[in-house]
């Protein structure tokens, strides 16, 4: 456990070196995320604006679903098209090579077919998890929760194959799951371990934002509060260029052999670490 928690540090610590050294890698995940907020307002205003929206609920099922999934797959095409954008220069980048926003938002754009067939069946899996959730019990969210978790664990590489070997999608996710069986084994230590690291940084900054409020002055808990919500939005563009910049090194590894030279060959050989069962283990 320990073990993998400094292993964690060291993930984030080489992947934000490699970030501030291109720090033009952050332009991807600000863009998506402005894009996103775009798309989320072009659906939701015309409802308000109509006052469809607060029908949405007794809607046919038909109606409600098609637009949800519409919702999805759009939202879904627009984060897997800079993700894309983001792992082609990250690539570049751990080759040695240097390539430009521009040049990395061309690449997304000549895969555009790839993208969209990933984004439906994406939206696809998203609808059905959410109409089953929506369906089930306490016992039955949490299965289908493991469920999404195993299946973003299946397409963990699907975007840099996606992208980097030209493949279409089913050829990109059967490819995604053979690079998960043969090279990491059943669990994932790295990715989960920058999530943790990013996740406290946000629990401690909204206790200090829970002691402003328990001092009682408005003013300063309005200012903590602000500095908060900044400080989540920076976290969240931060990890999003920090998890390209991983799962494209590991990727590398996974198909080469080879370790990044940015990276400590024991860091990404071990950060996927296949449970060994034998004497003593049970």
């Amino acid at each position: 456990m320990f073990e993998s928690i400094g292993r964690s540090f060291e993930l984030v610590k080489t992947s934000w070196n490699i970030l501030m050294d291109d720090k033009k890698l952050l332009v991807f995940p600000v863009l998506s995320g402005i894009v996103t907020i775009i798309v989320i307002l072009t659906f939701v205003l015309p409802l308000l604006v109509s006052g469809a929206l607060m029908g949405m609920s007794t809607a046919g099922p038909i109606a409600y679903y098609g637009i949800l999934f519409l919702f999805y797959v759009v939202s879904y095409f627009v984060v897997i098209f800079f993700n894309t954008a983001l792992v082609s220069c990250v690539n570049a980048k751990l080759s040695g090579k240097d390539m430009s926003v521009g040049e990395g938002l061309s690449n997304s754009a000549k895969h555009l077919p790839a993208i969209l067939g990933w984004a439906i069946v994406s939206a696809t899996v998203g609808i059905v998890l959410h109409l089953l959730e929506r369906r089930s019990g306490l016992l039955g969210q949490i299965v289908f929760s493991l469920i999404g978790g195993a299946w973003a664990l299946v397409t963990f590489f699907v975007v840099p194959v996606l992208i980097l070997e030209d493949k279409g999608v089913f050829a990109s996710l059967g490819e995604s799951f053979a690079l998960i069986k043969k090279t990491w084994g059943e669990s994932i230590v790295g990715s989960a371990g920058m999530a943790i690291v990013f996740v406290a940084i946000g629990v401690i900054a909204a206790l200090g934002v829970l002691v402003t409020l328990l001092l009682g002055n408005a003013i300063l808990f309005g200012v903590a509060l602000a500095l908060f919500l900044i400080l989540v939005v920076l976290l969240a563009v931060v990890y999003y260029a920090m998890q390209g910049i991983f799962v494209t090194a590991l990727y590398t590894y996974a198909k080469t052999g080879s370790v990044p030279s940015a990276f400590n060959p024991d860091l990404i050989q071990n950060a996927f670490a296949p449970k060994q069962v034998g004497p003593g283990n049970i």
